[in-house]
């Protein structure tokens, strides 16, 4: 029933994936979304380890135009902050995001460039109490300038595969249920 769902997401959107800092390793949930689902687009960058939000915004345009449907961008941490910062200055057709982790963008010098206003696209975005680059508190107050629905975790680490996040079922479902909310028209 889900991969039937997915599939039918995919029908609908392109489905891309947007790693942070260092890429996700092959335990991510990330990548192991990417191996069940070969179809989906993951960004590729020259350099994984410098936090560049211009490098990033460029690898998911440029995996967008290969795209003939709306996107969904799917980011953690660093990826997450990237896929805001393009949706909020680019006009794309991008249908919506879900964010994974994202990074508190002060951490990266990045206040002036990820802004705490409403996005022009649906999102969701999935947090965790301890998550050492977001503090909880954080979290809610981005998920509420960012006009995005808040999904908590609990204690879920950052949401990757030191935490225990490999196939993660439940985010799957979670973007089947958002993907089927949201407009083609975009």
């Amino acid at each position: 029933m889900m991969t039937q769902r997915l599939h039918q997401l995919s029908e609908r959107f392109t489905v891309i994936l947007v790693p942070g800092v260092r890429d996700s390793d092959e335990g991510h949930w990330q990548s192991c979304w990417h191996r069940r689902f070969p179809h989906w687009k993951r960004i590729r960058q020259r350099n994984w380890l410098a936090p560049d939000i211009d490098g990033w915004i460029t690898a998911i345009r440029r995996e967008r135009l290969c795209c003939q449907r709306p996107a969904i961008l799917v980011g953690h941490s660093f990826g997450a902050l990237a896929a805001c910062r393009l949706v909020q200055t680019q006009t794309l057709p991008v249908a919506g995001i879900m964010l994974v982790a994202p990074a508190e963008p002060a951490l990266f010098g990045l206040e002036e460039q990820v802004l705490p206003e409403k996005l022009p696209v649906p999102g969701v975005m999935f947090v965790s109490h301890n998550d050492p680059l977001m503090p909880f508190k954080r979290a809610r107050f981005w998920a509420e300038c960012w006009g995005a629905h808040l999904i908590d975790l609990g204690d879920a680490g950052h949401i990757n595969s030191a935490a225990g996040f490999g196939e993660w079922e439940f985010g799957l479902a979670q973007l089947a249920a958002f993907g089927e909310g949201l407009e083609t028209d975009n």
